[in-house]
């Protein structure tokens, strides 16, 4: 029988991407969901400002060990967590992470191609999970091939060259045969051959943007003039 990393791994298929609107809390995850998504990813950054914390390292595990849970709980389809760059213990968190219901993660390289190999080489020797290798630094294009492939060696299930241009994507694409992740924007990343795309941060920048901007009106005029098409009925039911 195949297992929830296989079924999540089969849903990488190049030209027919997997799409990740990524989720930040339970009911972010439950409304993505109930639209019809194959898998659910977080954004690291949107966990992060919703438990008190700034993005880039600072979550503290346990924390995000039990925002994994409550969100695998939450849903029926596979569910990869973005784990940064580790957060300093890299096989510790990959383990807290799939103990509490993720077939997969995404892994930070910072930039440094000696840390993203050890970092995915850590990870692969406590997991089966479908590990993500993000590769950092906008403007780096000309190394992204070499890093794409030393990631691979290393035990990563797909690549992610955050930041790259069509062009630089495309040279990865002919290079390696592997899923490749990229952020979505205006390029046509589907006709390209991409086998996943993800929002990255920007549902959750979304979510906030609103809430900041609806309470400045507030306390600006004491009126409230949008009329949020969700429902409090329909977010509560959606919510538990």
């Amino acid at each position: 029988m195949t297992g929830p990393v296989e079924r999540f791994r089969a849903l990488h298929r190049p030209g027919d991407p997997l799409i990740l609107p990524n989720v930040w809390d339970v009911l972010s995850a439950r409304l993505v969901a109930s639209l019809g998504a194959a898998a659910i990813a977080t954004t690291s950054a949107g966990v992060a400002w919703s438990r008190g914390f700034r993005d880039g390292g600072h979550l503290p595990l346990e924390l995000l060990a039990e925002s994994t849970g409550r969100i695998a709980e939450a849903v029926t389809v596979p569910l990869t967590i973005d784990i940064e760059g580790g957060y300093g213990r890299v096989a510790e968190t990959v383990r807290a992470v799939e103990d509490s219901g993720a077939v997969g993660v995404n892994i930070e390289d910072g930039g440094d191609l000696g840390a993203g190999v050890r970092r995915i080489a850590e990870a692969r020797r406590v997991s089966s999970m479908f590990l993500n290798a993000r590769i950092d630094g906008e403007g780096r294009d000309h190394d992204m091939v070499a890093r794409a492939k030393a990631y691979l060696d290393a035990g990563a299930d797909g690549v992610f060259p955050i930041g790259a241009g069509p062009d630089a994507v495309a040279e990865l694409l002919a290079a390696v045969g592997a899923p490749v992740n990229v952020l979505a924007g205006p390029a046509d990343w589907t006709a390209l051959g991409v086998s996943r795309i993800s929002a990255g941060p920007g549902l959750a920048r979304a979510a906030y943007t609103t809430a900041h901007d609806v309470a400045r009106d507030l306390l600006a005029t004491g009126r409230i003039t949008a009329d949020p098409a969700l429902t409090y009925g329909y977010l509560n039911a959606s919510a538990g």
